[in-house]
């Protein structure tokens, strides 16, 4: 930045208040801030006050990441916690108690809408991480090359309706 090689540049877990400081100190500079990744879900909406007004003043986009929980937020935990997952690793990230009854009841109640609307529970969570348009990306990962079509396909069902948007709101907040 300092040798003005970089014309942009993006931040990871900045709070609203350091996203725009570093937006201010980089415009300083003459380098534009682009991004900032941060986590953000249907279950983890900590941004929506902090984070997401000022980069919508800024011009700065969102990256979301983790935007399916690490799996919470498809159908994979709805009976249980199956052998092969991470919850079911020792080492793994995402241990057994993050899997709580009354998150998979959440989702269960969020898995009947997202059939309603023709899709999975991964896709619909895809999609309402990106219905706010300061959410310009939302980072994904995969474990097996259909998972990665599955998530392609959500663009197929990218809107919602008012009324889907309030179902789903008192689902969360619940």
């Amino acid at each position: 930045v300092k040798q003005g090689k970089a014309l942009y540049a993006g931040v990871s877990n900045y709070s609203g208040a350091f996203t725009t400081e570093a937006h201010a100190t980089l415009k300083a500079m003459g380098t534009k801030l682009l991004i900032n990744q941060v986590p953000y879900s249907m279950l983890r909406r900590g941004i929506e006050e902090d984070v997401l007004p000022p980069v919508g003043e800024l011009g700065v986009g969102v990256m979301a990441f983790v935007p399916l929980f690490q799996g919470i937020l498809t159908n994979k935990y709805l009976d249980g916690i199956p052998a092969d997952s991470r919850a079911a690793r020792p080492e793994g990230t995402l241990q057994e108690g993050a899997v709580k009854p009354e998150v998979v009841d959440k989702v269960r109640q969020l898995n009947e809408i997202a059939k309603e609307r023709g899709q999975s529970m991964a896709q619909m969570a895809l999609m309402w991480v990106l219905r706010d348009e300061r959410v310009t990306s939302a980072l994904i990962g995969a474990s097996r090359p259909e998972q990665i079509e599955e998530n392609v396909a959500a663009l197929q069902q990218a809107e919602f309706s008012a009324e889907e948007l309030a179902k789903i709101e008192k689902i969360l907040a619940g």
